[in-house]
């Protein structure tokens, strides 16, 4: 199962699902509810929601979640039974009690309610690596964002009983190189790859092979 970033949706993944089949997996890409159309969901409404997903699987599921999507995964994972490993791609991996706030040194707002804005420089932070025409299609597939779900904190860390590895892009401009690795150490392994912050989109091929390798150590 794969779960999106912040201002994202599920049709971000359609070259990296593309890639999976191709390699013989079956992928799920839910919808979180805190992106899209005036959402009001928060971050445990996300996890929530992965959490029934995962339920609804029969065997074994490696989890990934890219950028914000490593937060609620975090969380949903943690009361699953069919997650074997969890990959946070150039993810926030947030430890018990954290927020994606706390992570990356911001105040939390005092108010939580409304939408955030689109991180700053979008188009270079989110999409360096992209011709500009395909970073431009991307850019118009964004959608709004809830405050709520930056905000809310972890309650439960799944990587502290199941197997994690995580994916450092060193090219990515919307984490820095640092911080990755900071978050990277709780990991069990850490995985790297010359990219900016959507590999999914610069170079699925190779991110699929990545995958299907840390699959398979499982």
């Amino acid at each position: 199962m794969i779960v999106h970033g912040a201002w994202h949706r599920p049709n971000a993944w359609e070259k990296l699902e593309t890639e999976l089949h191709a390699l013989g997996y079956g992928t799920r890409a839910p919808a979180l509810p805190s992106a899209g159309e005036r959402p009001t969901a928060g971050m445990h409404d996300d996890a929530a929601m992965v959490a029934k997903e995962l339920a609804s699987i029969e065997g074994p599921v490696v989890l990934l979640g890219h950028s914000y999507g490593g937060i609620p995964i975090t969380e949903a994972a943690a009361g699953a039974r069919n997650v074997e490993r969890l990959i946070y791609l150039c993810a926030w991996m947030p430890d018990e009690g954290q927020s994606l706030f706390d992570l990356e040194g911001s105040p939390t707002p005092d108010d939580v309610s409304g939408l955030l804005p689109l991180i700053s420089g979008a188009r270079t932070s989110l999409y360096g690596d992209l011709p500009d025409a395909e970073a431009e299609q991307a850019m118009s597939a964004l959608v709004d964002q809830t405050v709520r779900s930056f905000a809310e904190k972890v309650g439960a860390v799944a990587w502290r009983d199941i197997p994690s590895t995580y994916i450092v892009a060193e090219q990515d401009q919307a984490i820095s190189l640092a911080l990755q690795e900071k978050m990277a150490a709780q990991a069990a392994e850490i995985r790297r790859l010359t990219s900016g912050h959507s590999p999914f989109l610069s170079q699925p091929r190779i991110l699929a092979a990545l995958i299907d390798e840390i699959a398979r150590s499982s």
